[in-house]
């Protein structure tokens, strides 16, 4: 792949799309309604090159685009009174309002933009509480289109499967007729790509009742794994700005998952398969797993939502605390395998066909290799010693018959030592420095990031706020830059570029290659915790409240904003 040049549950009335739903004294929420009432510059009409339809576009997961003439820098502007303004806008095709927290990281599929996000800010003002939101807006001109608005999952004993207003973490997956995702309370969903729309059933019958808030709801341990009771509320009236729910798979009464503090698993789709992390880890008392038998990676077949495969590791006896990664795909010498990030710290290669059980029973997703993604050295220590072992938060990307994939724990940790290692994916059991390892990294900190892989280079950020690049044969650094701020999202390499976001609400571009060139670092008022993606043409960021779709002025279309 090139870098630089272009190769290859509470729903009630009709809510009409909101153009500016807060108080005018903001000035970025300001900046919307300007932007509704006045087309102050054009933008071009773009050759439609690419979407961008699932979580690293590709099932390598590698954030590389093969995307042109990209925006090396813009404003957002400030408004000022009325239709005047204080700066102006520059390169901003579109904005969005999101919720007040956005963890999930945007996808380009079909015509439409979708991104998970919080219901800090309600579209529906009927539609309230802590909620896990898909939105999805008209690629075209970030029209407002749908949400799904699912509820978070009640606490009980031990039992913590996500933080209050955190909101949906991941990425959709999305296919010509459907999108799927993981909400925060261990759910997977299949949703159709159009709103429910007026006086329309949805195609899951019990739609209604999931959207409502349960009376009650108690998740317990047991020798049989988690035991789930719910009693649902009453059915609530479906909007026409609701999406269409047409499965919903359950991973903690379904496959035995005992998620913590999150699920941000993003869907692997491969054909009619789905692959998805369950998120299963460690109880709230940070000590105990409640659900040892409970998988780490499933397979669902993507029609029906129904369990077709587990993986057989063992991860969770050894899980740290939760387990955040997703899956990634590659085929190895005509060998199809799917790569995962245990919370364990280890990173593992199933065979992406199971092995058949007797009697219906789901298959095995059947362990190929595992790698310590931590150097030897680290396994001595504690896992709260910033010299000690670290999770897998980011995703492991495949490429060229090589697994990239950094270590690092929990933001609210700390920073500490990482490690960025290169794995040989030829390789079969377990593989250890010098047998399988082709190099070790040990120069990064913790990291929650995806690396980038493009043209002979590895670029990977860590938690500290630091952009490594080093080379993707020997692991030797190249260059590195500190970015100012923490970094949670990872970086996105496209048209020579690469992106990535701080803490701080920087967007930092940089030329991708073996000189360092800082290009521009753009100011977005607002903490980016996720990671850009580029799709026919333009540039998507989204912050904590705001989804930006960025792409350089023309003459054919008029700026516009929901």
């Amino acid at each position: 792949m090139r870098c630089g040049t272009m190769t290859g549950v509470l729903a009630v009335a009709s809510a009409p799309a909101l153009l500016c739903e807060v108080p005018p004294m903001d000035s970025g929420r300001a900046l919307l309604c300007a932007l509704a009432i006045a087309s102050l510059f054009l933008l071009p009409s773009v050759a439609r090159s690419a979407d961008w339809p699932q979580w690293g576009n590709t099932l390598s997961r590698n954030l590389v685009s093969e995307e042109t003439d990209l925006p090396n820098y813009w404003e957002i502007g400030v408004a000022g009174r009325g239709d005047t303004w204080v700066s102006k806008p520059e390169n901003l095709k579109w904005a969005a309002r999101l919720g007040s927290q956005t963890h999930g990281s945007p996808v380009i599929a079909g015509g439409k933009v979708f991104i998970g996000t919080n219901n800090g800010v309600p579209r529906n003002p009927r539609l309230t509480g802590d909620r896990h939101v898909l939105m999805c807006f008209a690629e075209a001109d970030g029209k407002f289109l749908w949400q799904m608005a699912t509820p978070r999952r009640a606490r009980a004993a031990n039992f913590n499967p996500d933080y209050g207003n955190l909101g949906l973490c991941v990425a959709p997956a999305v296919d010509d007729s459907r999108a799927y995702v993981v909400t925060s309370r261990a759910n997977v969903l299949a949703m159709a790509l159009d709103a429910l729309g007026p006086g329309k059933a949805p195609l899951y019958a019990k739609q209604a009742s999931y959207l409502a808030f349960p009376v009650y709801e108690t998740v317990s341990a047991s020798h049989s794994g988690p035991r789930v009771t719910i009693k649902p509320g009453s059915p609530v009236a479906m909007s026409p700005t609701d999406g269409n729910l047409a499965w919903v798979y359950d991973m903690v009464a379904g496959a035995g998952s005992w998620p913590h503090e999150a699920c941000s698993s993003s869907v692997l789709q491969v054909g009619d398969l789905l692959y998805v992390g369950t998120g299963n880890g460690r109880g709230s008392d940070h000590r105990t797993v409640p659900s040892p038998q409970g998988p780490s990676l499933i397979m669902l077949d993507k029609q029906t939502g129904k369990l077709l495969a587990r993986d057989n590791a063992a991860i969770v006896s050894g899980v740290f605390h939760g387990q955040w990664s997703s899956p990634s795909y590659g085929a190895v010498k005509g060998r199809p395998l799917v790569f995962y990030g245990g919370g364990d710290g280890v990173c593992y290669a199933f065979d992406a066909q199971p092995e058949k059980r007797p009697d219906g029973q789901p298959g095995i997703l059947r362990c190929v290799w595992r790698c310590d993604a931590n150097p030897p050295e680290a396994r001595r220590r504690g896992y709260r010693d910033p010299t000690g072992p670290n999770d897998i938060i980011g995703t492991p990307v495949f490429d060229q018959d090589r697994v990239y994939v950094a270590s690092g724990q929990d933001p609210r940790h700390g920073p500490g030592n990482g490690c960025l290692t290169c794995i040989d994916a030829t390789r079969t059991g377990k593989l250890v420095d010098g047998a399988g390892v082709r190099w070790r990294y040990k120069g990064i900190g913790r990291s929650c990031s995806t690396v980038s892989v493009a043209d002979g280079l590895v670029y990977a950020a860590d938690y500290a706020g630091v952009l490594h690049c080093v080379e993707a044969d020997t692991g030797k650094l190249v260059w590195k830059q500190s970015l100012g701020a923490h970094v949670w999202g990872s970086t996105l390499c496209a048209d020579g570029k690469v992106y990535v976001g701080n803490e701080r609400g920087q967007l930092w571009v940089l030329k991708a290659g073996r000189q360092k060139t800082v290009l521009s670092t753009v100011p977005m008022r607002s903490p980016i915790y996720t990671t850009p993606a580029a799709a026919n043409g333009v540039l998507y960021v989204a912050t904590h409240r705001y989804l930006y779709a960025l792409a350089k002025p023309g003459p054919d279309e008029a700026v516009a904003s929901r």
